[in-house]
């Protein structure tokens, strides 16, 4: 089965726990890795700190990127991915609360796939997350990148 590894970047447990939930009922990957912080998502994205030694082989068919987070937020996380040979091709979704066009238009300038408003019903959630999962994980066609497996 190919790798269909999610990372979620996501600091609020409630949407945490929502958005896992949705996943698991529309089946959309058989793995999840979730950060709690922009830290950690770099760390993770980058085998540094808490994830030094990860096999950075596999890495995420998606990211879900809150842009509300502690200690180093979702636009700086998003400008150092795109800055760096090895993850500036890896698709990366928006998914936060806030409807501010100027960070709609910093996300986009700074190379995000796309930008999604969470639904604050859990209905919608789901469906949207279905759809996302759907698009990114089995139509999207992504380049190999160096540190991809084979």
């Amino acid at each position: 089965m190919p790798n269909k590894l999610i990372l979620l970047v996501e600091d609020n447990p409630d949407d945490e726990v929502l958005t896992l939930r949705a996943l698991r009922k529309h089946n959309i990957s058989s793995e999840v890795a979730v950060a709690r912080d922009g830290v950690e998502a770099l760390d993770f994205l980058f085998g540094t700190g808490t994830h030094a030694g990860r096999d950075l082989h596999l890495m995420p068919k998606l990211v879900l990127l809150d842009l509300k987070l502690p200690k180093v937020d979702g636009l700086e996380v998003l400008r150092q991915l795109r800055a760096d040979q090895q993850t500036r091709l890896l698709p990366v979704v928006v998914f936060t609360s806030s409807n501010e066009e100027q960070d709609i238009l910093e996300c986009y300038n700074l190379g995000v796939n796309s930008y999604i408003r969470k639904p604050v019903d859990f209905t919608q959630l789901s469906e949207t997350l279905h759809l996302i999962g759907s698009y990114w994980l089995q139509f999207n066609l992504t380049p190999k990148t160096p540190n991809s497996a084979k």
